[in-house]
């Protein structure tokens, strides 16, 4: 992989400047990185063109000027593009940006699902890293972003190495998150997402915030078979899952005991309640956004490698088909939701 000098690496192209890319951008435009913005939404990018983007929540308001553009009208290269679009885009944003990489420049996936094996498609394997976060934040109108709660925040390369550039691009990140980590294990991290992602978006299914939805008894057995059924898939794909913010992977390994699911659910439902981002993004897209979620690229990795490993997967899959209704108009939003998934995993167990 060819090798960008510090100073270069402090030039940086942002693709997709919602919650995930606009609130790291932000930080990094007041650490001193020299930050473009990209995004598809023309009115999000005008409004940042006339009066910067700006960040509110409960670490302080504040607005950055930067300069932003849609895909068809940015021009130039960088050595580093942070990708963060929603991962179902992953595919038209990694072709639209293949233009704009230097030689040798890289470009760090930070999205949800295991987007760098996507971009590997479209750009060499050796200029992709993958990056795993877990903070809180909402898109709220055009130019204005929330940060709502602190979170993990991961970046390694693919292969596991740690190299002068990783090292470099995690000194970065730290402008953002101080306790940003740089790991030889970045997919374990990922992984570990989709468990927990799974988690999301079936309380999403509901009108419950995370931490309620989290909180309620009577779907406890329900949240922990479907993280089972990611750890067994993780497992029989080589994975070695990683821990984050609550999220204990050992508990939801296929012999752990339910005290250990109950208390890791306990940890993430805490973790929850600290932060000022009460749903998730997969509930905003559903209720608020009216629009599609990524729950194919995520959850759908989970169906993919489990047919592939043949592990049986159908909290998941059935799920998705929720989702799916509910994007469609079909299905409503409420806890009936949760109903359909608790009667097919009675089943499952007969």
């Amino acid at each position: 992989m060819g090798r960008v000098s510090e100073e270069d690496s402090q030039r940086l192209l942002i693709w997709g400047a919602g919650a995930i890319g606009g609130t790291i951008g932000a930080y990094l435009l007041r650490g001193g990185c020299d930050v473009t913005f990209v995004d598809v939404d023309a009115g999000h990018v005008g409004a940042i063109h006339e009066r910067g983007l700006s960040i509110t929540g409960p670490f302080g308001e504040f607005n950055v000027a930067a300069p932003a553009f849609t895909p068809e009208t940015l021009q130039g290269q960088w050595d580093t593009i942070l990708l963060c679009t929603k991962a179902q885009h992953t595919a038209a944003a990694a072709q639209a940006l293949a233009p704009h990489l230097s030689p040798g420049g890289v470009v760090v996936s930070i999205q949800n699902g295991l987007n760098p094996l996507i971009i590997n498609e479209h750009i060499p394997p050796e200029q992709v890293l993958g990056s795993f976060v877990n903070f809180g934040a909402d898109y709220l109108e055009p130019g204005v972003v929330q940060y709502g709660g602190r979170g993990v925040v991961v970046i390694g390369e693919q292969d596991g190495q740690l190299t002068e550039h990783a090292r470099q691009l995690h000194a970065m990140l730290q402008h953002f998150e101080p306790d940003a980590v740089l790991s030889p294990n970045v997919f374990g991290y990922l992984w570990s997402k989709l468990a927990y992602g799974s988690l999301l978006f079936a309380t999403a299914v509901t009108n419950d915030g995370i931490a309620d939805a989290l909180a309620r008894p009577e779907d406890r057995a329900l949240y922990t078979e479907l993280g089972r059924e990611v750890m067994r898939v993780a497992l029989a794909h080589g994975v070695t899952p990683e821990a984050f913010n609550g999220f204990a992977p050992v508990a939801f390994l296929p012999d752990a005991g339910d005290a250990a699911a109950q208390a890791s659910l306990d940890e993430m439902v805490a973790f929850n309640r600290r932060s000022a981002k009460t749903h998730s993004g997969i509930w905003r897209d559903l209720a608020v956004r009216k629009r599609t979620t990524e729950v194919d690229a995520q959850l759908g990795w989970v169906v993919h490698f489990g047919e592939q490993h043949a592990v049986p997967t159908p909290l998941n899959a059935r799920l998705i088909e929720l989702i799916h209704e509910i994007e469609q108009g079909t299905r409503e939003l409420g806890r009936g939701n949760l109903t359909d998934l608790r009667g097919l995993m009675l089943q499952e167990q007969v």
